[in-house]
């Protein structure tokens, strides 16, 4: 059955006609779509392991697990002894180069007079050279160890760790109060916005996925935009299906790792349907319906609003007398859904141009389901 007309009192009637919106269906064109199960992953170089440079003792965390950093953020502060030697030898060979150079200078003056030879003169150039040079190295491996020189101004065993990039922290490798080895990870660090969704795709649909495909992913409720960037050439052994990879480009916050999801591909070949916006659907005695005008009760809706108008809906001086019921305007057309995207519906049971409930559908099924209550008393 294509239409079943709605009856509601008059009043109720000129309400629900004021009330949905009305549009008209048009062509739009839809990309074959096909709904996947996928997943939230990270690749693997999307995470990092922040390593200490230098053995030592862990003395404190500037972190802790689920934090976000930006790059350059403190994460641990590390006791050193081989730091404590670095700075100490720095400071050293620095005042060493001061007083050499002071040697250069004097010799340098008692040459110009003939005091001394060029020997002598040459002897201590190659001596403030070597310190000089043992000097570079140093500072070289202090500032790799981002260790201020200019602020060295003693001896010190305490080495930073600092965020290599932006991120959030994922675990403390190791505890506190403990010795670590030089490379020794401890802080591991997930890169921001760093996530992929692993969609599986079924076989029959491998050779039309394209990379730049766009893949809608629901999380939550939310819709996350993604779009293919690799599809793996080997198929997932569980599942007997193609992966493909979307990566996550818009900034979403909670986006858990290895949580399952709905999403849905939208392949790059489009075809052209009768459409309805999504709103417009209702799911009525197990079939997908959209509501349109009916013409059989145009007439009844124009006399209930001209009545009202004149003041036809004040009360009736007779109590017993039964209101008048008219039909609503709307009746529920079936349709088949032949294509979908992110806002409209391909189907089939509507025509180019005709009149239909765009949005608010339930306040037209539930008039309807009130009207089934009322006759069968």
């Amino acid at each position: 059955m294509n239409k079943i007309l709605i009856a509601l009192l008059g009043l109720g009637s000129v309400l629900l006609a004021a009330e949905v919106p009305i549009a008209k269906t048009q062509m739009h064109s839809f990309k074959k779509s096909v709904e996947l199960n996928a997943k939230v992953i990270q690749l693997s170089n999307a995470q990092q392991s922040i390593s200490s440079l230098v053995s030592g003792h862990l003395e404190k965390y500037f972190v802790k697990p689920a934090q976000d950093v930006k790059k350059g953020d403190r994460i641990a502060l590390i006791e050193s002894i081989q730091v404590s030697k670095m700075s100490a030898d720095y400071i050293a060979l620095k005042k060493q180069y001061e007083a050499a150079q002071k040697n250069y200078e004097a010799i340098k003056k008692l040459y110009k007079k003939g005091l001394t030879s060029m020997q002598s003169l040459n002897a201590e150039a190659i001596k403030t050279s070597e310190i000089a040079a043992d000097l570079t190295a140093l500072q070289s491996q202090l500032e790799t160890l981002n260790i201020d020189i200019k602020k060295l101004k003693k001896a010190t065993a305490n080495f930073i760790l600092y965020a290599h990039s932006s991120g959030r922290v994922s675990a403390l490798l190791k505890p506190l109060h403990s010795s670590v080895s030089s490379n020794e990870p401890i802080v591991s660090i997930v890169k921001n916005q760093a996530y992929y969704v692993k969609s599986y795709l079924p076989l029959e649909y491998a050779t039309k996925a394209r990379i730049g495909d766009t893949i809608v992913v629901d999380y939550a409720g939310k819709e996350i935009i993604t779009h293919a960037t690799q599809i793996m050439p080997k198929v997932d052994e569980t599942t007997q299906r193609v992966v493909v990879l979307s990566s996550v480009d818009q900034k979403v916050d909670d986006l858990f790792i290895d949580v399952y999801v709905k999403a849905t591909i939208y392949f790059a070949d489009a075809r052209s349907y009768v459409a309805v916006k999504k709103s417009a659907l209702s799911f009525f005695n197990n079939e997908w319906v959209v509501f349109v005008p009916s013409e059989e009760d145009q007439g009844e809706l124009s006399k209930a609003q001209e009545r009202d108008h004149l003041g036809g809906n004040e009360k009736k001086e007779e109590k017993g007398e039964e209101e008048e019921e008219i039909s609503v305007p709307y009746a529920p057309q079936v349709v088949e859904i032949v294509a979908q995207d992110d806002k409209y519906v391909g189907v089939k049971g509507l025509e180019l141009g005709q009149e239909y409930v765009s949005g608010e559908s339930y306040y037209v099924k539930s008039a309807l389901l009130k009207s089934s209550l009322g006759d069968g008393d």
